[in-house]
C-alpha cells in the first residue's frame, strides 16, 4: 500500500491544492527524509470542505443506531489490520520506533475500536433516565426523561509519540465516532505517511458500512495556522488533543475566544510523582530501583506517564537505593527520540537542572549512536532546596528523573499538597507505612487522575475503569479521561424531554424500551 501525500476528505483521497508549506517526514535515526513524497498543509478551502462534509454527515450519523456505528468501528479495526506490513514499515521509517512497538500499538488501536463497539451496543452510554409523572403530588411532577446526544463534528489532533494509538485512529477518534460525532483529524507532521494509511483504512470502512460521506476526514498540516483554523472553524463542536502543555493550552485559549466557545480536551502530560515510603524502601529497594529504571527509560522516556519525580526519606537505605539506581542509569543506552523538537526540548530541560545549582547529576547513561539520542539522566536534590524552584514539578519529556529527599514526614505531606495536577501519582509502601499512606491518599486523590500502589505509571490499560486525565495543568478538563470507555462522555451532552408523547421520544426513552437497555426509572435501574 503506497502513500500518495494526499488528504482524505470524505470519500476522496485528494491531492493537495497547493505546493506551499511542503514538508517531508524525517527518520530520526538516520536524519534523512523518508521516501520521495512531499506533503502539504491543507488550504483553508480544503479544511472548509472537510468541516462542511462533517457537518452534513452529522445530521445522519447522530441518528444511526448504535449497532450501525459499532459495525463501522469494527470494520475500521479490520481495515487497519488489513493494512499489514505497509503500516508497520511506514511507521518505523517515519518514527524510528521498532516494528514490535508499532505492532503493539496497532493491537491497542484496533482493540479500543472494538471495545467502543461493544460498549455502545450495550446502550448504557446514553444514560437513559426516566422520572415518571406524579400528577397527584403537590405540586405535580411532569414526566421527565433524559439521555445523552452527540455534540457534533470533532477535530482531533494526532500525537507525536503514538503514531497509531493516539493519532488518526486513536482513542479520541474512536470515542468520538462511537458517540455519534463525525471526526476531522489533523495529522501529525512527524508521521504523515502512517497517518494517510490509517485514514484510508477508516475511509474504506466507512464506505463498506454505508456511513454518510464526511463521517471521517483527515488533513495534513505542518503549520500552527492549520490547527488554529480547524479549532476556530464555526462548524467545529469539540477538540481532542494529546501533546505538549504549550500546544494544548494554546488550542484551549483559542477555543474560548470563539464567538461560540467549545470544549477542548487537551491531555498535556505531567511529571508523575512517585512516593517511596520508608518501609517499602527497606524491603524492596533493589527491585524498585530496577523497575523504576525501566519505567523512566521506556521508549526513550517519551510517555506522558513517565515518572519524573521520586520523593523518598533521607537515610542509609536511600543512599543504597540511589547508588543502585545510579548504576542502573549508567548502564542504560540512550534511544533515538521521535523528533528534533522533542530532543531539543529534552536537552534544554536537562541543562536547566544541571545549571540550577540545587540539583546534583548522579548519573548519565550512554549517549548512543545517533544525533537525536536521548541521554538518560538521574538527578538528586533536597526538598528544602528544591521547593524554592517554581519549575520543580515541570515535566522534562524524556529519560530522566529527579530524586527528592527529605528528613521529615511532614515535608512528604507538604510536597504532596504543593503538587499541581498530574496524570498519575504512585505510592510504594509496606505494611509499616500504613499510617502515612492514610495521610497521603486523601491529598493525592485531589492531584491526579490515577493513583498507583506498588507499581509503575508507564502503561495505560484500555478498559472501562481507566482514567487517563487529571487536574490542570495535566489536562484542560479534569472531569474527563482520554483513555477507556468513559472517554465517550467528552463528546456527549444530556437532553431532557418533558411531557413529550411516547411516539415522539427517542427509542431509548420510550415506554416499551425497544432497545432493551438498562434505564434508571424512578431511581431504580431496570431493563
Amino acid at each position: 500500500m503506497k502513500t500518495e501525500g494526499n488528504h482524505i476528505i470524505g470519500y476522496k483521497s485528494k491531492s493537495p491544492d497547493t505546493n506551499i508549506d511542503g514538508f517531508r517526514p524525517i527518520n530520526p535515526a538516520t536524519q534523512k527524509p523518508v521516501g520521495e513524497i512531499t506533503y502539504y498543509s491543507a488550504t483553508e478551502k480544503e479544511m472548509d470542505s472537510a468541516m462542511e462534509l462533517s457537518s452534513s454527515a452529522f445530521e445522519t450519523y447522530k441518528n444511526m443506531s448504535a449497532a450501525r456505528r459499532a459495525e463501522f468501528l469494527r470494520a475500521a479495526a479490520d481495515e487497519i489490520e488489513a493494512a499489514g506490513d505497509a503500516l508497520t514499515q511506514t511507521g518505523t521509517a517515519e518514527t524510528g520506533l521498532p516494528a514490535g512497538r508499532l505492532e503493539g500499538e496497532r493491537g491497542r488501536t484496533t482493540g479500543q475500536l472494538r471495545l467502543f463497539a461493544d460498549y455502545i451496543e450495550q446502550g448504557f452510554y446514553v444514560q437513559a433516565i426516566i422520572d415518571e409523572a406524579l400528577p397527584d403530588r403537590t405540586p405535580p411532577r411532569s414526566d421527565l426523561r433524559r439521555m445523552n446526544h452527540p455534540l457534533g463534528p470533532v477535530v482531533v489532533f494526532g500525537a507525536s509519540n503514538f503514531p497509531l494509538a493516539f493519532s488518526v485512529a486513536g482513542g479520541d477518534t474512536a470515542s468520538a465516532l462511537a458517540s455519534g460525532c463525525p471526526v476531522v483529524v489533523k495529522a501529525h507532521p512527524a508521521h504523515p505517511g502512517t497517518s494517510e494509511i490509517a485514514a484510508r483504512a477508516i475511509m474504506r470502512a466507512a464506505q463498506k458500512t454505508n456511513m454518510p460521506e464526511g463521517v471521517f476526514s483527515m488533513v495534513q498540516g505542518n503549520t500552527h495556522e492549520s490547527g488554529a483554523y480547524l479549532v476556530s472553524h464555526p462548524l467545529t463542536c469539540a477538540v481532542g488533543f494529546t501533546g505538549s502543555f504549550a500546544g494544548g493550552k494554546a488550542l484551549y485559549d483559542l477555543a474560548q475566544k470563539r464567538p461560540v466557545p467549545i470544549p477542548v480536551y487537551s491531555e498535556m502530560g505531567s511529571s508523575n510523582p512517585v512516593f517511596i515510603l520508608p518501609g517499602a524502601l527497606a524491603q524492596n529497594k533493589d527491585d524498585i530501583a530496577e523497575k523504576l529504571t525501566g519505567s523512566v527509560n521506556l521508549g526513550a522516556g517519551q510517555f506522558c506517564t513517565n515518572p519524573g519525580l521520586v520523593m523518598l526519606p533521607k537515610g542509609e537505605e536511600t543512599d543504597k537505593f540511589a547508588a543502585q539506581l545510579t548504576k542502573n542509569f549508567e548502564a542504560q543506552t540512550g534511544q533515538t527520540m521521535l523528533t528534533e523538537g522533542i530532543h531539543q526540548s529534552y536537552n534544554e530541560g536537562k541543562e536547566r537542572l544541571e545549571k540550577h545549582g540545587d540539583y546534583t547529576l548522579l548519573a548519565r547513561g550512554n549517549k548512543g549512536d545517533h544525533d537525536l539520542t536521548g541521554e538518560p539522566a538521574l538527578f538528586k536534590t533536597e526538598y528544602k532546596k528544591a521547593k524554592k524552584d517554581p519549575d520543580l514539578t515541570k515535566e522534562v519529556f524524556g529519560p530522566s528523573s529527579i530524586l527528592i529527599t527529605t528528613e521529615q514526614e511532614d515535608e512528604i505531606l507538604e510536597f504532596a499538597r504543593s503538587l499541581e495536577g498530574h496524570l498519575t501519582v504512585t505510592i510504594h509502601a509496606a505494611d509499616e507505612d500504613t499510617p502515612l499512606v492514610h495521610k497521603l491518599l486523601p491529598i493525592l486523590q485531589e492531584k491526579a487522575g490515577r493513583i498507583i500502589f506498588n507499581g509503575y505509571p508507564t502503561g495505560v490499560e484500555v478498559c472501562h475503569a481507566m482514567v487517563h486525565g487529571g487536574p490542570y495543568p495535566a489536562t484542560t478538563m479534569p472531569s474527563t479521561t482520554s483513555v477507556g470507555t468513559s472517554a465517550i462522555y467528552r463528546f456527549l451532552r444530556p437532553v431532557c424531554y418533558q411531557d413529550i408523547p411516547d411516539q415522539f421520544l427517542p427509542e431509548a426513552l420510550r415506554a416499551d424500551n425497544p432497545l432493551g437497555i438498562w434505564r434508571l426509572i424512578n431511581g431504580e435501574w431496570k431493563k
